[in-house]
């Protein structure tokens, strides 16, 4: 069966990247891809395809009062890239999105091309349980709002619809959706797994440093606000949060520089979270809804404990106590709790 697939993240960049491109290897090593639609190809790759969003748009994006609002920056990126793959889509077999988001123009074109099978990636959970958790760290923070407006979760909703599969990468994303009444048939689970590159250092260095790290985007609803709070409260000098990412909003900028100048200990270090997670005492990961979480991932992978939410499909990969914990989603005195836990142990190891 010939299969397409197409994603407006690059090949292999972040968590959507990464997800886009183990469905392209995926299908590769079946013989069976024909193409794939991305704004950056992997170098060298005859399969790939470039599709752009032309740079009026991107203008819009940038200069317009749009850039204010994440939900609909994310709508319109999404459906402009939606609409350029459906624009040059070639005929096949099956026809797989990487994102629900960017399904509505490029599924209808797909059957319009006589595609006998429509699939598509959930990265998250169905969307309305992202949305009831969204809107949780909202009321509790502020600070920013959603990249998840109604406009797009109606479109998402309409992506599961119409798919003949969906690929999930958790058993919380898998329950999610059948929550919601999505049928079991269209349901399927797919398992990632992160770079090679993410292995424990030949050798830790030890400098009496109880080290946090937390790698990816700085938003209120991947818990920031609730990671910070924890951490503030951590006693001792010896300690350091290191939040290895960007945040894309003005309201969360302001946000984290008034913490940095609050409490020195914290730092924030855009770039390879490999060189961090290296030096990490332990890894957080606060969201408040993640169907998988490539970052925890690739801290097990360097051998660092990691304490997830009870949100994020990466609590079926922790064995608490062994590798990391599990904690309530939001609660950042539970999140403490585990951190002077960790925090004492890695004092005790060190007399």
């Amino acid at each position: 069966m010939r299969k397409t697939v197409a994603c407006s993240a690059p090949y292999d960049s972040g968590g959507l990247g990464q997800h886009f491109s183990f469905i392209v290897e995926e299908a590769r090593s079946r013989n069976n891809l024909v193409e794939y639609y991305t704004p950056r190809a992997k170098s060298g790759d005859a399969c790939g395809r470039t599709v752009q969003i032309s740079q009026r748009k991107q203008l819009l994006m940038q200069y317009s009062p749009m850039r204010f609002s994440p939900g609909w920056l994310n709508y319109f990126s999404n459906d402009w890239f939606d609409r350029a793959v459906a624009a040059v889509l070639s005929p096949g077999d099956e026809f797989e999105t990487g994102c629900a988001g960017q399904a509505f123009h490029s599924f209808n074109r797909a059957r319009e091309l006589g595609y006998s099978v429509l699939s598509l990636q959930a990265d998250n959970s169905h969307v309305n349980n992202v949305a009831t958790q969204h809107l949780k760290a909202i009321r509790e923070f502020g600070i920013e709002s959603s990249w998840l407006n109604e406009a797009q979760r109606h479109k998402i909703l309409q992506a599961y619809e119409a798919a003949d599969i969906i690929h999930v990468a958790s058993d919380y994303t898998y329950h999610s959706f059948l929550r919601a009444g999505i049928p079991e048939s269209k349901l399927r689970k797919r398992s990632f797994t992160v770079h090679p590159r993410f292995v424990p250092p030949v050798k830790r260095q030890e400098d009496g440093v109880f080290r946090v790290v937390y790698s990816g985007s700085l938003t209120v609803v991947k818990g920031i606000p609730v990671l910070l709070e924890a951490f503030s409260r951590l006693p001792g000098r010896h300690c350091e949060l290191i939040l290895v990412g960007g945040s894309a909003t003005r309201g969360m900028r302001k946000y984290l520089e008034a913490w940095k100048q609050r409490d020195s200990r914290i730092r924030i270090a855009p770039g390879d979270p490999l060189p961090h997670l290296h030096r990490a005492s332990v890894y957080v990961h606060p969201s408040y809804e993640d169907g998988f979480a490539y970052a925890p991932m690739e801290a097990l992978a360097c051998g660092v404990p990691a304490i997830v939410t009870e949100d994020t499909g990466m609590k079926e990969h922790i064995r608490p106590g062994a590798n990391g914990y599990v904690v309530p989603t939001g609660d950042w005195e539970a999140l403490l709790d585990q951190l002077n836990s960790l925090q004492k142990t890695s004092l005790v190891s060190r007399l």
